[in-house]
């Protein structure tokens, strides 16, 4: 793909590279630099080409929508179904009776095809073996407290957020007093001599 060339990225191979990079949370110079082009040759491309600007917007906003929807989950907690599946033979009646079903449909479609290759395609598409569902198993997950204060943080940041802040007025001063202040000298030598004695 020609760096810089703005038709090669209208095309349905540049256009899902540039899903791809908003997807994958790119900023636009990040994606400018990707194609080899300046940041301002990218803004005038979504200017003039809808395609780039849906592109670049459509996988931003879908995954941006993803994300939020997953970490609400979590934080709210949710209910999951799990399966258990176990792999078992088809029975022969059962085989042979799908096999000749897709058989008798391909011979429809394929009046030229000798009784070999309908064979071979009936066993192709008919497999010996399939899963069956032995249980489902539903199970609550919890909230998620990180996720829960993560949300209100960002959502709500004035009532959620950690650290209050107070503003102050008027100066803040710190006032040493000094208690030798109004002593003479001869007290202060005397406190000199007791503190040495």
């Amino acid at each position: 793909m020609g760096k810089g060339k703005y038709q090669d990225w209208l095309t349905h191979e540049g256009l899902t590279k540039l899903e791809g990079w908003a997807r994958d949370g790119l900023t636009d110079e990040q994606i400018a630099n990707n194609i080899g082009i300046g940041t301002t040759t990218l803004y005038n491309w979504k200017k003039r080409y809808v395609e780039i600007v849906e592109a670049l917007k459509k996988r931003k906003e879908v995954v941006d929508r993803e994300v939020e929807g997953s970490l609400l989950r979590r934080a709210k907690g949710y209910t999951t179904v799990d399966h258990q599946y176990k792999v078992v033979d088809v029975d022969p009646d059962v085989l042979h009776a799908r096999r000749r079903k897709v058989a008798n449909t391909y011979k429809l479609d394929h009046p030229e095809a000798n009784k070999q290759e309908i064979d071979d395609y009936a066993a192709e598409k008919v497999p010996t073996r399939e899963s069956i569902e032995l249980f489902q198993n539903q199970h609550e997950v919890p909230p998620d407290t990180t996720a829960a204060i993560f949300w209100l943080k960002n959502r709500k940041p004035d009532e959620w957020r950690d650290r209050k802040e107070t503003e102050l007025s008027g100066g803040v001063g710190v006032q040493v007093s000094d208690p030798y202040k109004n002593l003479s000298e001869e007290q202060l030598a005397k406190l000199a001599d007791d503190d040495d004695g």
